[in-house]
């Protein structure tokens, strides 16, 4: 009877507690005190918080929390401290991406709750100028494994936001049950809260407008402990919450859901917000907040260019003779790699692969050979297949690939987002570093910061690319808007292999692009290896300029600029490498759009080239130009160009 009466005297002390302080609106803003983040606790002890912008509210009050295994941390929660606001700053420098030397500087504070047990949980803000980062931390030490079955999380919009979202195909579904492999296209500029047309919800990143504010939800900083997750297929009256993984969505000896002893932390929450898509674009907020190198690869892996045969000529091209041809145009067009794809292990073996690397070394191109990662989660019969499933397994195989002289690998159809499938991506990357080997995953998930915290991770495909062109019209004639939404999505903080620039066509299909269009995309998408889809036939017959560009072509880059643009429409971009800016853009619609640059960054006057499409013929020409601050370009429909520029000394 005691017992009960000191139960229920704590639980009225929580919801007394809990309900005096749903007043108390706790705020942390940002360095520039621009962004601001609120937290109060809400009646029954709920814990909330809300976002806003220059005194605009952005985000409305959405919902925080988790429920566990063996502890609810959703509600009847009592604040018990706030730590003191800290300033927290990073330097580091990416191997590759959109900027080479990272600066990251924020605002944390620290809310201690408790819940009705007296168990102990912390929500962990940061703030920084372009948005706001939340997570999760169970201090209390317990050393048996809990689960976590649902994050409260959500973002609650204003229902006249528009969202720019990717479905996610359910589980075990598609072509040989491959999904998800995050390779949809982009619902435009729809209005929040519309159904997925899947359960498994909208993909990550997600990006959202509200009037003049641009924001990026996303995640990062998932490791081996966590699952990846979604945005909910349901977002009643705009609010979108963290939808974790299906059931099938895990390898059969592994969960899905989240799992782990204690202390644990969750992944970082990430809301990436400006007031213009120059801030969103050139944030770097999901590898700041991503765990720092765990190892050094810069001795023996450099960023670099790939030839590949498959994305146009398919099977029939994995052959002794037809991959020579490859590494000779790799040779050529003073390219790093080149990739041999499926069936290699069949149709060219293991001691004519020995030759290839041998007789690419000869060439100074590096060889990278693909595999099935296959297990039983998916039907796929594409070999070499199950190479990858154990650590044992691995070690074997990516020592003989070592003996060979074989630079990285590409590691196809993977089973979902649940946590036995993340830990086995990071798994497959830290074998792989120790055998200096790179690793570049398709049919996969998207990276989550993962190129800082495992570099030899170049790349990651979560993307309709290039490849999908090639499988039907439909899809050329979607790539034009497709891939001006890329930039401020998908790939906006992430390597992603979309496999670009076309010059020559793909059989069978009416490419609905422009060679401006195309040779642009060289520019505006990044990759730590760009694999690109022309063919050396198809290269040889461009002209000269072209070639030379293509042959010049910037391995990494060193920082970007947002110069114009909306996503669905068009988009300009400017990358830097050493002394010289590349300014790309490309026109997602069927009709002329003329623009005007505004190059603060460049010298007035200085020289440059300009490559773009003809007035009056499918050609492509080649100017020089000088930078006035006001110079104005015509894009044709699904055209494009690119300008190389000395940079303002």
């Amino acid at each position: 009877m005691i017992k009960h009466l000191r139960s229920l005297l704590f639980l009225l002390t929580v919801v007394f507690s809990a309900d005096a302080m749903c007043t108390e609106n706790y705020m942390l803003k940002s360095p520039d005190t621009k962004l601001s983040v609120h937290l109060r606790i809400a009646p029954g002890g709920k814990i909330v918080y809300s976002v806003s912008h220059s005194g605009s509210d952005v985000i409305k009050e959405s919902r925080l929390g988790i429920i566990r295994s063996d502890e609810d941390f959703s509600a009847n929660l009592i604040l018990d401290s706030v730590s003191n606001v800290i300033p927290v700053s990073d330097k580091y420098t990416m191997l590759h991406g959109k900027r080479l030397d990272c600066q990251y500087t924020g605002n944390k504070q620290v809310f201690y709750m408790k819940n009705l047990n007296s168990k102990r949980m912390e929500i962990i803000f940061q703030v920084s100028d372009n948005g706001v980062a939340f997570r999760y931390f169970f201090p209390d030490k317990k050393d048996t494994i809990i689960k976590i079955f649902k994050e409260e999380t959500s973002y609650h919009f204003d229902p006249s936001t528009k969202a720019f979202l990717q479905p996610c195909p359910d589980a075990r579904t598609g072509w040989c049950f491959t999904q998800p492999s995050y390779e949809e296209f982009y619902n435009i500029n729809m209005p929040v809260g519309m159904v997925s047309p899947y359960q498994a919800g909208w993909v990550m990143p997600a990006l959202f407008n509200y009037g003049k504010y641009w924001i990026c939800i996303t995640e990062t900083a998932v490791d081996t402990n966590y699952c990846g997750s979604r945005l909910s297929q349901f977002s009643p009256d705009g609010e979108y919450s963290v939808q974790f993984p299906q059931p099938q969505e895990g390898r059969p000896d592994g969960p899905v859901l989240p799992e782990s002893t204690t202390p644990w932390y969750t992944p970082w929450r990430i809301i990436a917000l400006s007031d213009n898509l120059a801030g969103l674009i050139e944030s770097t907020l999901a590898t700041d907040l991503a765990v720092p190198a765990k190892y050094d690869v810069s001795s023996w892996l450099k960023p670099g260019i790939a030839s590949w045969s498959w994305v146009i000529l398919k099977d029939d091209s994995t052959v002794y003779e037809a991959q020579q041809r490859y590494i000779d145009f790799a040779a050529s067009m003073n390219w790093r790699y080149c990739l041999i794809d499926a069936f290699w292990d069949t149709k060219i073996g293991y001691e004519k692969i020995k030759q290839l690397a041998d007789y690419a070394r000869s060439k100074n191109v590096k060889i990278l050979l693909w595999y099935n990662s296959a297990g039983d989660w998916n039907t796929t019969t594409l070999t070499p297949r199950d190479k990858m499933i154990s650590n044992k397994s691995r070690s074997a195989e990516f020592q003989k690939l070592k003996e060979i002289g074989v630079a990285g690998i590409k590691v196809d159809f993977f089973g979902g987002d649940g946590q036995s499938m993340m830990k086995y991506y990071i798994n497959i990357l830290e074998d792989a570093a120790k055998y200096n080997l790179a690793v570049n995953f398709h049919g996969s998930t998207y990276p989550r910061g993962w190129s800082r915290t495992y570099p030899n991770l170049v790349s990651m495909e979560a993307i309709k690319g290039e490849e999908y062109v090639t499988f039907g019209q439909y899809n050329a004639d979607q790539q034009p808007v497709h891939c001006t939404v890329i930039p401020f999505t998908r790939n906006l903080f992430d390597p992603m292999d979309f496999t670009p620039v076309n010059f020559s066509g793909i059989p069978n299909i009416l490419r609905k692009t422009t060679g401006g269009f195309e040779i642009a995309l060289s520019v505006l998408f990044t990759s730590g290896i760009q694999h690109i889809a022309e063919t050396p036939t198809g290269m040889a017959s461009q002209k000269d300029f072209v070639i030379e560009y293509m042959k010049a072509l910037p391995e990494c880059w060193d920082d970007v600029k947002f110069i114009d643009g909306i996503p669905g429409k068009y988009v300009i971009l400017a990358r830097k490498k050493r002394d010289v800016w590349y300014i790309a853009g490309i026109n997602g619609e069927n009709s002329h759009r003329t623009v005007t640059l505004d190059l603060p960054f460049i010298k007035k006057s200085a020289k440059g080239i300009l490559i773009t499409d003809s007035a009056d013929t499918n050609d492509l020409i080649k100017r020089n130009m000088t930078i006035t601050g006001s110079d104005k370009l015509d894009m044709r429909p699904h055209g494009g160009f690119v300008i190389k520029v000395p940079a303002r000394e």
